[in-house]
């Protein structure tokens, strides 16, 4: 059974329709990412799991209960919200102390877990005079210091840089393989969600607009893609018309490289052997699976097919 689960969940909030009928669940063990833009009921989603709300129709379990009826289960759980729940005046060490003394954990643990998030040289600093990004690290360190069966993260990297995100990736990550949590991502960083998540789903206006492991939605099941990067003095224009007899073309990620949306029948072979004779050289040639961008564009029906 799912750690974490919602089952044809709704919500309503007097006439507006927020969720309508949703359902999804997430294993121990599994970085689950939950995407969406603004309005479309993740935070919602968030708070019914967490016992905040009460559903209009449909269920929102948390190791197998709703947690609203449930405050004892509650102690297995972990969260971080967008605020910390930090005391700015008080150390990373005493806040996290608190926290410990909450939950029966003993003080070696707390500077264990300061230790793996790279916060030792700074645990007796006042969190008020802590970066963005320590902050979130010491959040994401107090919401499982007491090694939760599910941990439900909202917007974990916002605001952070590129190195800041890379330690909570890791984070996030290791606590789901090293101690099997089930872990709720909701975000809207699609690069970090595309690297940690191993299933997503993707929410438009309460509606489950797609759900799916990464690999398989970024696969599709539309024309199989294939990108081609043109050698040095290549005529991309010319290329460009090669192509097109074998499907749809549009530019690649990569610098000079275009990429085909192959028509059924059509094969890569034939498709390079047109480029050579055609006298235009191919410095690489790969399929492209569609990035995580594209399948929550085409979700959202704004195009990224």
């Amino acid at each position: 059974m799912p750690q974490i689960e919602v089952a044809d969940l709704a919500k309503a909030f007097e006439r507006r329709q927020v969720l309508d009928g949703i359902s999804f669940g997430v294993d121990g063990g599994e970085v689950f990412g939950l995407l969406g833009p603004n309005g479309a009921g993740k935070t919602t989603t968030m708070r019914l799991l967490l016992g905040l709300l009460r559903p209009t129709r449909g269920e929102a379990r948390v190791l197998g209960v709703p947690l609203a009826d449930h405050p004892d289960v509650r102690r297995r759980v972990g969260v971080l919200l967008e605020q910390s729940g930090m005391a700015d005046r008080l150390s990373a060490r005493e806040n996290l102390r608190f926290y410990a003394a909450l939950h029966g954990v003993d003080r070696e643990t707390v500077d264990d877990r300061l230790g793996r998030a790279g916060l030792l040289d700074r645990a007796d600093d006042l969190v008020g005079t802590l970066s963005t990004g320590m902050k979130r690290s010491l959040g994401l360190v107090r919401a499982t210091l007491h090694d939760p069966e599910a941990l439900l993260l909202d917007e974990p990297t916002s605001g952070l840089d590129p190195a800041a995100q890379a330690g909570i990736r890791d984070l996030i990550s290791g606590l789901a393989r090293e101690s099997g949590a089930a872990v709720l991502v909701n975000s809207h960083h699609l690069d970090e969600v595309e690297r940690i998540c191993h299933r997503v789903a993707i929410l438009d206006r309460g509606h489950l607009a797609a759900i799916g492991t990464v690999a398989g939605l970024r696969q599709g099941t539309g024309p199989r893609r294939y990108g081609v990067v043109l050698a040095g003095g290549a005529d991309p224009e010319q290329a460009r018309a090669v192509l097109a007899g074998f499907g749809p073309v549009e530019d690649g990620p990569d610098p000079g490289e275009l990429v085909v949306a192959l028509r059924p029948g059509e094969a890569p072979a034939a498709l390079l052997r047109a480029l050579l004779e055609a006298g235009i050289g191919v410095e690489e040639a790969r399929y492209r699976a569609r990035s995580l961008e594209q399948v929550y564009l085409a979700a959202m029906g704004r195009g990224g097919a």
